[in-house]
């Protein structure tokens, strides 16, 4: 599909990579662009349309859906990251629980409900923002990481499903990127625009599976070697 003329419902779309996503949409020619935000604000951006959303309210998720029946791309960019301790601590479990509900959840909610939307308007795509975590679990990072990898294996499942209808499903993979989340980090970063250009661009080529960064694509290609990096983990990544 192309971008150009596509409809385009971005959640968590009010900051960092979700507004990147929405100003590289409407710099590619799309038609309309939703911006799903908790709290709409007063302040808006020609071509965004501002509506309500909860990712972990199944009645908020299904409003917003009914609302925006005209898209054709849906970008699942809504996503939490909490720091946690030792993976022994017993914060651990309730942290999980938190980040799931949003980044693993949230998905589901917004897959579920949008695919008929998507099916209705033609097939269309589905774009589901990953993580080089969802490979490699760093301690601090833990409960983050884990979500992404039951996002990725959900992803995988999606796309068999959705085939059938026409719609593209793209896990998208990065690594650290330069937003809110990691403000305060001394590493390299990616900026949002790069990661949603990459984005679209794979989606304009039928791809599946982006991989943004170079250490996101040795981490990727390490999986089924003896010295797969999540076994064999970096110092600093």
């Amino acid at each position: 599909m192309k971008i150009e003329n596509s409809v385009v419902f971005i959640s968590g779309a009010n900051r960092g990579l979700g507004l990147a996503f929405a100003q590289e949409a409407l710099k590619r020619g799309a038609k309309k662009v939703y911006a799903g935000v908790r709290t709409p604000t007063a302040v808006t951006l020609p071509g965004i349309v501002q509506v309500q959303l909860d990712v972990t309210d199944a009645a908020s998720v299904a409003a917003a859906a009914r609302q925006c029946a005209d898209t054709t791309l849906l970008v699942n960019n809504a996503g939490i990251a909490r720091l946690n301790g030792s993976v022994l601590d017993a914060s651990m479990v309730d942290l999980s629980r938190e980040i799931f509900e949003t980044n693993y959840y949230g998905t589901i909610f917004l897959s579920q409900a949008f695919a008929p939307v998507l099916a209705k308007n033609g097939g269309g795509a589905v774009v589901n923002v990953l993580s080089d975590a969802t490979w490699f679990s760093r301690p601090l990072l833990a409960s983050y990481s884990s979500s992404k990898s039951a996002v990725w294996s959900f992803t995988n499942a999606l796309r068999v499903e959705l085939r059938g209808q026409g719609t593209l499903v793209q896990g998208l993979h990065v690594s650290f990127m330069d937003t809110d989340m990691t403000q305060g980090f001394d590493m390299k970063k990616t900026s949002p625009l790069q990661v949603a250009q990459a984005s679209f661009a794979g989606v304009e080529a039928n791809q599946e599976e982006v991989l943004v960064d170079s250490f996101t694509r040795e981490m990727k290609q390490s999986l089924s070697g003896d010295k797969a990096l999540y076994l064999n983990p970096p110092e600093i990544a």
